[in-house]
């Protein structure tokens, strides 16, 4: 059990990357906080984990807002008296591939307030608990185009490169505090999303990948427990890829 009696957040964890994570986690020995925009999704993960044996609460959160990343953290401290993990996974993917100068406004604002600056929100009000707690371990959820750039995905790449800043930043600022911050970056992986994005073809975009085969959302989950856990116990400030190879 290599969470065991730990307490920890998840944000975006009603769904792909997030719900494997939670459940992951949970399997692991954690209880999971759930924050997610959609109260269904999320309270649904809940009931997973339960079912299982785990235990699991479900906080409506929108990350792009800092009173709800704070009210997310606030529940783990009120409801078991600390927090010793977080998943900052929330985020969305792009809504048009065009370039910088056919982007809309509102979407540039959308995609960096979801995907950069909400993430910012949950770092920093997970920070001030771990502190509290005496230590933690934080991973963020970063990207294959974290580590290079994509034609069409301008402020979905900058956000991603900005999720590795802030997760090197933060890791140098509290190395000596016992509170570690990683990322994980994976490539090709099967999520609604990436759903949307293929119309369900597992196959469409194999053919990129080193391995011949894009990953699913447990694999991913299992290389963030990792990096919570103990056997991570000396990386701080890493960014980990799990693409597959393709960053290769």
């Amino acid at each position: 059990m290599l969470l065991e009696n730990k307490i920890g957040i998840v944000t975006g964890g009603g769904s792909g990357i997030g719900e494997a994570t939670a459940l992951a986690m949970a399997a692991e020995g954690a209880t999971v906080v759930i924050g997610n925009r959609t109260v269904e999704t999320g309270e649904a993960v809940c009931h997973k984990i339960e079912s299982a044996g785990g235990k699991a609460i479900f906080q409506r959160t929108d990350v792009a807002s800092a009173a709800d990343n704070e009210a997310l953290v606030g529940r783990a401290e009120q409801e078991y008296g600390r927090l010793d993990l977080a998943f900052c996974n929330a985020g969305i993917f792009m809504e048009d591939s065009v370039p910088i100068h056919e982007m809309p406004v509102d979407q540039i604002e959308r995609g960096i307030n979801i995907n950069l600056t909400g993430n910012i929100y949950t770092i920093k009000y997970s920070v001030a608990a771990m502190l509290r707690a005496g230590g933690g371990s934080i991973v963020t959820n970063s990207s294959i185009f974290g580590l290079k750039g994509m034609v069409g995905l301008s402020w979905y790449t900058a956000a991603k490169h900005g999720i590795n800043g802030i997760t090197k930043n933060t890791a140098l600022e509290y190395a000596d505090q016992n509170i570690r911050v990683n990322a994980i970056a994976p490539g090709m992986t099967k999520t609604p999303s990436f759903d949307e994005s293929t119309g369900g073809d597992d196959e469409l975009f194999a053919g990129v990948v080193p391995m011949g085969r894009i990953s699913q959302s447990s694999e991913i989950a299992d290389a963030v427990v990792y990096l919570m856990s103990d056997k991570a116990s000396y990386i701080t400030g890493a960014v980990l890829s799990a693409d597959g190879g393709m960053s290769a």
